[in-house]
């Protein structure tokens, strides 16, 4: 099935499986399902197995989304006890769509749970509660974590995969991998057919050490080996030390969930010459998760500047992750978005692209690490081989005979597709997001009234700092963070009376220096305005140097 074909299917509003083999664009087509849902005023939640995949899609873990946490089981006491939380019920009431990616490690108990969990809160004995349901991910790739010697339990193990009529949408087409060799030997793993010719394929990419390879991201299976290759790189690098340290808001367990689920660490230390990894996507700073680059120097306030394996100097300001309800924080934890990538391991690249990479598979140890760990590394050339055990060819076996049925049930919905007319499907879209609440096409008095909504908000943020509130205040006061309030700010900048908000304004001396910089860099963006006043020693964050440019006409 095509991209396309994926996408139709996902707007008619059935209940989709999402899958492919790994860089077969899943991602891609949820990113442009989600911003349709966005564009036709469809609630939709966005979460996914791990908080790493959560990160990746600016979504939260399906645990902490749906209120269940770290238990995969519920009591109906327990349940009725989630009832009892209002926040849920707003939550379960609104969501129209419920997306749930890198389904491979979610057990099949869970999804049972979370079904009964949905139904409760909508009342409905459909499906999850009569919701959409999005699964995504390639159950090949690693399975659901489990205790002792148990098997795992898959998602299509369970009693919900069976009953809620799910149309499968298998994805044929490569973008991330273009070697025809490596393709098919991938292939082999996943049918369970690796030969001499396949073995002797990764044999040309063995290698004794790691010599010459300093600045390649290396993946191992187990984290001692994964740290013992940070800690010693970074001690081998004879450099001042710079210690970031994460800044934490919110309940413990909130926080604990966060930490858990980010890869940024508690603790940074960090010094000229060190490889690092970006661990956020932030594409107007110049990054996305998994860009690499070295630390080449500190600014005078400490702040690192990256140079990125493509060449470009990246200064690192500080990011957010936050568990958010409703547009409000809940809790957040702050930290430089880097973690040190002479080695990380094979669980924590799920859902990576790697030019290169050195990979031990030695002590491979559970199905489909050796898949995932492969197909991280967009062609041969850049796979570089330390160590190789039988395990890493091996997927489950339940997994290969479930994939059969999927990609006959794939074909059977492109089959479907083609007899249906374009008239139909447009009627069959509509149809989907009407009854979910959305809108189809938003005229120009529609338009209007969203507007309205969305200054709304702002102008009780404005009212409440003309009232003489400070920035810290009305964020506390609305439970959003500063930068959301200088946001709603920046949006009526153009209509603001800044007489009624001086009180905001920095001192006479620190407005002369931000506004001359922006005069001189000619250019209304943040980040070369804090480069001229880096260059000048002058220490301003980026809320600072946004507070002034509101009193820049």
């Amino acid at each position: 099935m095509t991209q396309q074909e994926a996408l139709t299917m996902l707007k008619t509003g059935n209940n989709v499986f999402l899958t492919g083999s790994a860089g077969s664009g899943k991602t891609y087509v949820l990113n442009q399902y989600i911003q349709f849902l966005k564009d036709h005023e469809v609630e939709v939640a966005v979460t996914a197995s791990t908080g790493i995949a959560a990160t990746h899609m600016h979504g939260m873990t399906i645990h902490a989304w749906s209120g269940i946490g770290i238990k995969d089981t519920l009591t109906q006491y327990e349940i009725d006890a989630l009832e009892q939380k209002p926040y849920l019920w707003k939550r379960y009431e609104k969501t129209q769509v419920l997306i749930i990616d890198e389904i491979s490690m979610l057990s099949g108990t869970f999804l049972d749970t979370l079904n009964n969990v949905c139904q409760s809160f909508k009342r409905s004995e459909k499906p999850f509660g009569g919701m959409q349901i999005v699964l995504c991910g390639d159950l090949f790739q690693l399975p659901p974590v489990t205790r002792g010697n148990q098997e795992p339990v898959f998602v299509s193990d369970s009693h919900t995969w069976r009953s809620m009529n799910l149309i499968v949408c298998y994805l044929h087409e490569q973008h991330r991998q273009d070697d025809e060799e490596f393709v098919s030997l991938l292939n082999a793993i996943r049918d369970g057919v690796v030969d001499t010719e396949h073995r002797s394929l990764l044999d040309t990419r063995m290698f004794e050490d790691m010599d010459g390879l300093d600045d390649v991201t290396k993946l191992f299976t187990h984290n001692v080996d994964v740290d013992g290759i940070n800690t010693q790189a970074l001690g081998l690098i004879d450099d001042t030390e710079k210690l970031c340290l994460m800044t934490t808001k919110g309940k413990d367990v909130l926080v604990d969930i966060l930490k858990r689920s980010c890869l940024a660490p508690e603790r940074l230390i960090l010094k000229r010459g060190a490889q690092v990894m970006f661990i956020k996507n932030n594409t107007e700073r110049g990054y996305v998760n998994g860009t690499r680059g070295i630390v080449e120097r500190f600014l005078g306030d400490g702040t690192p500047v990256v140079k990125t394996l493509d060449g470009k100097a990246i200064e690192v300001m500080p990011e957010v992750w936050a568990i958010e309800d409703d547009g409000k924080v809940k809790a957040s934890i702050t930290q430089l978005p880097l973690r040190h990538a002479w080695a990380i391991t094979v669980h924590k690249s799920q859902g990576m692209s790697l030019d290169s990479a050195v990979i031990d598979l030695s002590k491979s140890f559970v199905h489909g690490m050796g898949y995932v760990a492969l197909s991280r590394v967009r062609t041969l050339e850049g796979l570089f081989l330390l160590g190789l055990n039988e395990e890493a060819f091996h997927v489950d076996p339940r997994i290969r005979k479930v994939d059969e049925e999927l990609r006959t049930r794939s074909q059977k919905t492109v089959g479907t597709l083609e007899k249906i007319t374009p008239d139909e499907r447009e009627l069959l879209i509509k149809g989907f997001v009407l009854r979910s609440g959305g809108v189809m096409t938003v005229s120009p008095s529609k338009k209007k009234n969203l507007s309205s909504k969305k200054e709304s908000t702002q102008q009780k943020t404005l009212e409440l700092i003309e009232a003489g509130k400070s920035i810290e205040e009305v964020a506390k006061i609305r439970e959003y963070t500063i930068g959301t309030i200088i946001s709603h700010l920046e949006k009526m900048r153009d209509t603001i009376d800044v007489s009624k908000i001086s009180h905001l304004r920095l001192s006479e001396k620190d407005m002369m220096y931000i506004h001359e910089a922006y005069r001189e860099s000619d250019d209304d963006k943040l980040t070369p305005v804090k480069s001229l006043l880096d260059k000048k020693g002058c220490d301003y964050d980026f809320e600072t140097i946004r507070i002034a440019r509101l009193f820049l006409k």
